[in-house]
C-alpha cells in the first residue's frame, strides 16, 4: 500500500523547485503555493517547521491526485457531483458572507437601546406559591375522577377548618417533589404552569387559599405565600437573547437586499 501511495503521486503528481507561486503539477494542473496556503488555513493548520510544511504538503497532492485518478476511473456520476459541489459551494459563501457582515453588526449601544425601548419585554411577575396536587389523566374512570375530587375537597375542608396548609399538602399531596417541602413550589413566573392555574394563583391575596383548580395535571389547591412582583430581568442577563434577535433582524434585511440585488430570469414554459 505504501507503494501503491507514491506510484499515484509519481503519476499523477510533479513537485517542482518553488518558482514564484508554483509549488507543483497534478496531471498537468499546476498547484499554486496560494492555493495550498489557502488549503492550510481552511484546516486551521500551522506547520511548526519546513519538514512538516513538506509533509503537509506531499498529504496534500496525494488526495489532490488520488481525486484526479478516481474521477478518470468513470464510476461515479459526475453530474451528481457536480451538483453537490455547486450547492455546498453555495452554502458555504452564503454562510461565510454573514459569518463576516454579522461580526460587528450589533453593537452594545444598539442591545442598550433594544432594551430600554421595550422594557416591557424583559419584566415578569413572580408569586411565591405552594400547593396540593391530586393527580388525574384522561384514562381515568368517573369513578376514580369522583374520588380524586372527594380527596381533594376533604383536604380542602381541613384547611378552610384552620389546619395547617404545610402539613395538609405533606399528607395528601401526589406531587412528590413539593409535597415534602409543605406544597411549596417557590417563585413561579405567571403563566408558566397553565392558565388555570396561574388565573387562579395571581388573583389570591398573600396567605389566602384557592377553590379548587382542574388542569390537565389533576386537582389543585393553591396557596399564595409571597407576592405577586413584577420582576425586571436585568440588562446583562438579557443580552445575548437580544443580541441574537438583532443578529436575525439584520440579517433578514441583508438577504432580502442580496435577493433584490440579482436578476433572475426563467425561460417561458419552464
Amino acid at each position: 500500500m505504501k507503494n501503491l501511495h507514491w506510484i499515484i503521486i509519481l503519476l499523477a503528481a510533479t513537485v517542482v523547485a518553488c518558482s514564484g507561486d508554483r509549488l507543483a503539477e497534478v496531471d498537468g494542473r499546476d498547484i499554486s503555493k496560494a492555493e495550498f496556503e489557502a488549503y492550510l488555513k481552511f484546516k486551521r493548520l500551522n506547520p511548526r517547521d519546513d519538514a512538516q510544511r513538506a509533509k503537509l504538503l506531499d498529504q496534500y497532492l496525494e488526495r489532490e491526485a488520488l481525486a484526479v485518478a478516481a474521477g478518470k476511473a468513470k464510476l461515479l456520476d459526475q453530474a451528481a457531483i457536480d451538483a453537490e459541489l455547486r450547492e455546498f459551494k453555495k452554502e458555504m459563501v452564503i454562510s461565510r458572507y454573514f459569518e463576516k457582515f454579522l461580526q460587528d453588526k450589533v453593537s452594545d449601544q444598539a442591545i442598550q437601546n433594544y432594551y430600554t425601548a421595550n422594557q416591557a419585554q424583559y419584566q415578569e411577575r413572580k408569586a411565591h406559591l405552594r400547593h396540593i396536587l391530586l393527580r388525574t389523566n384522561p384514562n381515568l374512570t368517573d369513578t376514580e375522577r369522583q374520588a380524586k375530587r372527594t380527596t381533594i375537597q376533604e383536604a380542602q375542608s381541613k384547611i378552610k377548618a384552620g389546619k395547617d396548609f404545610v402539613k395538609i399538602a405533606a399528607d395528601y399531596s401526589e406531587d412528590a417533589n413539593s409535597a415534602k417541602k409543605g406544597g411549596d413550589l417557590g417563585w413561579m413566573k405567571e403563566g408558566a404552569v397553565d392558565k388555570n392555574f396561574s388565573a387562579a394563583a395571581f388573583a389570591l391575596e398573600p396567605g389566602a387559599v384557592s377553590d379548587i383548580v382542574e388542569t390537565p395535571f389533576g386537582y389543585h389547591l393553591i396557596k399564595l405565600e409571597e407576592g405577586p412582583t413584577v420582576v425586571t430581568r436585568p440588562l446583562e442577563a438579557a443580552k445575548g437573547d437580544i443580541r441574537y434577535l438583532l443578529r436575525n433582524q439584520a440579517k433578514d434585511g441583508e438577504l432580502k437586499r442580496l435577493s433584490s440585488s440579482v436578476k433572475i430570469s426563467k425561460e417561458s414554459g419552464s
